[in-house]
């Protein structure tokens, strides 16, 4: 990726949602079983176009209340992209576009909320697409099979939201 500061880009729009697209990961033990968060659809992206974004969310461990084993669980949340231009959409090529970010729920916390911010630059490969951009998480631990491997961590509905500010060059004069 390019080096991304700028002064010669003008907010050209901002949208978003919050409404969260599954109530539940799954607990399991590998980190690469992401739940689909939050999900936001651009309009047509030009190259080199700046995306500001920003997403919200929280999660409840509720792992073995009330009566299995409580334990505590990683959490691993990031923000992706795909092509909704591409008729194979989210079956088609997803990449990362921000940074990873984890931390550990614990049956005492409870409740954990997760924050990110990125800056992501429209490379030359999708100009003109529309992009989805989505808030994924997983959720692992080593004691995830101590009630049966049934166990899922809680989204809480009304607790996040994912902005996307666009930010574009002026016409070529």
């Amino acid at each position: 990726m390019t080096a991304l500061a700028s002064t010669t880009h003008t907010l050209t729009g901002v949208q978003s949602t919050d409404l969260l697209e599954t109530a539940a990961i799954p607990i399991d033990l590998p980190t690469t079983t992401y739940g689909l968060l939050y999900r936001l659809v651009t309009p047509g992206l030009a190259a080199g176009d700046l995306l500001d974004i920003s997403a919200m969310a929280r999660v409840t461990n509720d792992a073995g209340y009330p009566a299995g084993t409580r334990y505590t669980v990683g959490v691993g949340w990031h923000l992706w992209a795909y092509s909704y231009t591409d008729p194979r959409r989210s079956s088609g090529p997803w990449w990362r576009i921000s940074h990873l970010m984890g931390d550990n729920v614990t049956p005492d916390r409870h409740h954990m909320p997760l924050a990110l911010d990125t800056l992501y630059q429209v490379p030359e490969e999708y100009d003109g697409h529309r992009l989805a951009i989505c808030l994924r998480a997983d959720a692992h631990s080593t004691a995830w099979a101590s009630n049966g491997g049934s166990d899922n961590l809680t989204v809480d509905a009304g607790y996040g939201q994912l902005i996307v500010r666009r930010w574009t060059r002026p016409p070529a004069a």
